[in-house]
């Protein structure tokens, strides 16, 4: 029978109570009880007009009004032969007790008679209502589910059992009862399966204790369905007005409805058992069928619970290949580990089934994180409906219908396009939908109770959002949904803390330092906070004053910094470090170092153990030249962990300024079989390759570094793949090497004939060239996306193949490699010079000029631009500006061996006496030069 169908029954049962409660007596012979009549049909309609009120504050429990209408029919003595109004005011007396001690039912802390004059009153209610027996069978059913009710609050858990039993649950399940039926049909069934569970000891069988655990969970099952049946039938009676007071625009907004403690109990108890019993998926299952059920006014506070517990379940409990589409069962395989052969649901069906949103065109989350972040962003709107809105998705278009969550929660299942991918910044703005809009933010006295309530609330699930959204490497999205937090959040450590590290995370260097700065205001005592905004300063915003600044004032913590003053020396000495490679003056220069390695070797010797702390100081001696004293804390650092990366890095450079490139060599290799795919260590492999073994070989790195690129960082792959998908970039784009072809083609050129080793005709070389030069204007446009770095890469890639093709005298193979380049990054520095050299070898000098004052004009201190452009100048007998710009060099890059050579010729060329000092000062930092600068490996904390 259709809603439409039970209203307009309900409605017709009324109008004939009325019509033959004030049907007029017309006849003339009865003249004289013409006023008897009246005051009859007056008394009649009152009654029924009072006893509709009544049906109407029980099913919306408004137990504070009840007492002023029992007093009215009791004044117009109604009711008199039965005791209809005593079991009114016992069941007030009664749920009012109850509202009163939610914290002690919570606990299940039995109520005293004594302590509770509410209860005591409504037990003899009671009491005398049943000795009489004066009630129909249907307020006899109520006054035993009261009855009930008051035993298991009294921690009587048989008696309460007792009386369920004696209950005609049929009578409570016709289609013509009071809404407010379903309600106490809820109750009397959790009231049931709580008091089994109560009754639950050590002495009885096996068997019997399984039995009752089943019994317990149907009734669960059953109270869960029927709660949520009474408040959809509720939500009707509630929002549909009548006729004229629609019109009118007078309809009074719905009440609140608080509900008590045994209606909460029956929506939340099947999934609570089954979890607490280990049953996971039919738990997960139980969670997932009440979310699909339709929203109604007084669920809000429960779906919100149920869907973070599920966010729960699936984050903690659920792995990525066991997990199963939301509107599926449980797997057989969970099923038969937890001892079941089918759902519980599908055992024990249920008395009155909630209506529940259609699953037709309906999107299904993918995988567990999905779901789970979706769940809690479900949460988030739950709770708030503040919004701004970008997206253009119909399903983000649908959160904009209505304020309450029935069309929200309906998106749970039909997002068409939109995703969790790292590249989904619209789904920021589109659902991340404020947790925050009902959280008290008054900072009143009175308002503290619920302030902290509603921290907590929030709290959980901003707690779930970091978790599932750091899988999926979402700290931007994240760092915005704590930012919406922070208006309830003063002065609460926990939330800032998550602020500034998913700021950090999301490369908000600005706002991170900002945030742990604020942080450490309320926790001074803490040397961890400064220590986070030093490593953002250090690593991400180049703040090296800032960052001195905050390790400073960590270590004036003296001990009170306790383990962590090691790493403030440390991070002291990283800030010092960096400011000697920026310094531009000598004496700058001389001091930093100076006090860097001061900070260093205290870091060093307050934990010897810390073997990133035993590498920087080693690197910092290596910087200022001295390579063996800077073997000895290397060796320490790898006896602690041998397979660091810039352990092992900074050791290979260490062997290549001793010159022993051969031993520099294996070293790298080792170093590149425990991290194959780091591309800083295999530039330096190709360059000690170049070294040692000639440019043809370093070629061959170079063209497996291309390969390797392309196997990792195909972005245009990549993006063939479903974009709706929310796996991550790194994970879609291990691609089967048969399954797809590569989209662009990396490799090196080869424009020499083979059968004669002799270069090809220019004809062939050109069209060759002119081929390869339009593919890369063809596929430039598609190759920029993903990270910056990504492509940063493969520009030094091209470049480096490039040299080594002018270190082999092939200049058209070295021209193809830097069109390549150029096609990523066409006016960097290092592709500038890149074609400044290539100019010069072609004897265009003019050319080459004007390429590296380009090259100047972008990075003006560029070590090897100043010593080309220098040397170039001295060549095409310019001497004294030759010499001005080396000198520049020099007093930049005191420690390039290159730049002291240049500048000795061209105080050669004009016969100056200093020439031999600058030779000599080239000769003794060639010779602890290493293969690549000792600043390639990053300081950082």
């Amino acid at each position: 029978m259709s809603s439409f169908q039970k209203e307009n029954d309900a409605a017709k049962s009324l109008f004939r109570r009325l019509e033959f409660a004030v049907t007029p007596i017309v006849s003339g012979d009865y003249s004289h009880h013409r006023d008897r009549a009246t005051m009859a049909s007056r008394v009649s309609f009152t009654q029924v007009r009072l006893e509709v009120e009544l049906e109407r504050y029980r099913a919306e429990c408004q137990w504070d009004k009840m007492p002023a209408i029992i007093d009215q029919m009791q004044a117009a003595r109604f009711h008199e032969d039965d005791d209809y109004g005593t079991l009114m005011m016992a069941e007030a007396l009664l749920e009012e007790c109850l509202q009163e001690n939610m914290d002690l039912l919570r606990r299940a802390t039995p109520l005293l008679d004594k302590t509770q004059t509410r209860l005591y009153r409504a037990k003899g209610h009671l009491n005398t209502i049943l000795s009489r027996g004066r009630l129909t069978p249907r307020y006899l059913n109520e006054a035993l589910l009261l009855m009930a009710k008051v035993h298991y609050v009294q921690g009587r858990y048989r008696d309460a059992q007792g009386m369920c039993a004696r209950v005609g649950l049929e009578e409570l399940t016709q289609d013509d009862q009071p809404t407010y039926h379903l309600r106490l049909l809820a109750e009397g069934f959790v009231i049931k399966g709580l008091s089994l569970d109560h009754q639950i000891v050590s002495s009885v069988s096996r068997v019997r204790l399984s039995e009752r655990e089943e019994e317990s969970l149907s009734c669960y099952l059953r109270a869960c369905d029927a709660a949520l049946s009474f408040l959809q039938e509720l939500d009707k009676t509630v929002t549909t007005p009548h006729a004229k007071t629609a019109k009118a625009n007078l309809l009074p907004p719905p009440v609140e409805m608080d509900l008590g403690y045994f209606l909460q109990a029956a929506l939340q108890s099947a999934y609570i058992c089954l979890l607490r019993r280990g049953h996971l998926a039919q738990g997960a299952h139980q969670l997932r069928r009440v979310l699909r059920v339709v929203e109604s006014r007084g669920s809000q506070s429960f779906r919100k619970s149920a869907a973070r517990k599920l966010a729960g379940v699936l984050l903690s409990s659920v792995s990525e290949d066991s997990y199963w589409p939301p509107l599926g069962p449980p797997p057989s395989a969970w099923l038969h580990r937890e001892g079941a052969a089918a759902s519980k649901d599908a055992i024990y069906p249920t008395v009155r089934p909630p209506q529940r949103y259609s699953t037709e065109c309906c999107f299904c989350p993918q995988d567990v994180v999905e779901e789970a972040l979706l769940l809690l962003l479900i949460t988030e709107s739950m709770v708030s409906y503040t919004h701004t809105h970008t997206c253009t998705q119909p399903a983000c278009l649908l959160s904009n219908v209505s304020p309450n969550f029935h069309t929200v929660s309906q998106t749970f299942l039909c997002f068409p396009t939109c995703s969790l991918s790292p590249s989904s910044s619209s789904l920021s703005v589109s659902l991340f939908i404020q947790a925050s809009g009902e959280a008290v933010i008054s900072r009143l006295p009175d308002q503290a109770e619920a302030r902290q309530a509603s921290l907590q609330d929030a709290t959980s699930v901003y707690d779930l959002l970091t978790i599932g959204m750091a899988r999926r490497g979402q700290y931007a999205m994240l760092s915005e949904c704590l930012e919406r937090a922070m208006k309830f959040s003063f002065n609460e450590f926990h939330l800032w803390h998550q602020l500034g590290l998913s700021l950090m995370a999301a490369g908000k260097g600005v706002g991170a330092v900002s945030v742990f700065k604020e942080c450490a205001r309320m926790r001074p005592e803490d040397p961890s906070l400064p220590l986070l905004a030093a490593k953002v300063c250090i690593g991400q915003l180049h703040r090296f004053e800032e960052a001195e600044a905050l390790s400073q004032s960590v270590v004036s913590m003296g001990e009170g910094a306790g383990e962590l003053l090691p790493r403030a020396y440390l991070a002291l000495g990283l800030c010092c470090s960096l400011q000697a490679s920026d310094a531009s003056l000598k004496a700058d220069r001389n001091d930093f170092n100076k006090r860097a390695l001061q900070a260093l070797s205290k870091a060093h010797s307050l934990d010897p153990l810390d073997a990133q702390i035993a590498m920087y100081l080693a690197l910092q001696l290596a910087l200022v030249r001295q390579v063996s004293a800077a073997m000895e804390p290397l060796q320490a650092a790898l006896t602690l962990h041998g397979d660091d990366l810039h352990s092992l890095h900074l050791l290979t450079l260490l062997l290549s300024a001793q010159k022993h490139y051969r031993h520099a060599l294996d070293t790298v290799g080792l170093a590149l079989s425990q991290h194959p795919d780091n591309f800083n260590l295999l530039f330096t492999k190709v360059k000690l390759e170049e070294a040692l073994l000639g440019p043809a070989v370093a070629l061959q790195t170079c063209e497996e570094m291309l390969q390797r690129w392309q196997s990792r960082y195909d972005v245009s792959r990549s993006s063939e793949t479903d974009d709706s998908s929310s796996t991550p970039m790194a994970e879609r784009t291990e691609v089967s090497p048969g399954g797809r072809k590569p989209s662009i083609h990396l490799t090196l050129p080869d424009f020499q004939d083979a059968s004669t080793g002799s270069l090809s005709p220019s004809s062939v070389a050109v069209s060759r060239l002119d081929a390869a030069l339009s593919e890369v204007s063809d596929i430039s446009s598609s190759r920029r996306q993903g990270p910056t770095y990504i492509w940063t890469t493969l520009e030094r890639i091209w470049l480096q193949a490039g040299e080594l093709f002018m270190a082999d005298s092939r200049l058209k193979e070295a021209q193809f490699c830097i069109a390549e380049a150029s096609s990523i990054f066409p006016n960097s520095h290092s592709l500038l010079l890149q074609r400044g050299r290539l100019a010069e070898l072609r004897g265009q000098l003019d050319e080459a000029k004007g390429l590296y004052d380009e090259a100047l004009a972008i990075h003006p201190t560029g070590e090897r631009i100043l010593v080309h452009m220098g040397r170039l100048l001295v060549r095409t007998g310019r001497v004294h500006l030759g010499e001005k710009i080396l000198r520049d060099a020099v007093q930049v890059h005191s420690t390039s061996h290159e730049a002291w050579s240049g500048l000795g010729e061209a105080l050669q060329s004009r016969s100056a006496s200093q020439a031999p000092d600058c030779f000599l000062t080239a000769l003794e930092l060639e010779a602890s030069c290493p293969i690549r600068p000792f600043t390639i490996i990053l300081r950082e904390l």
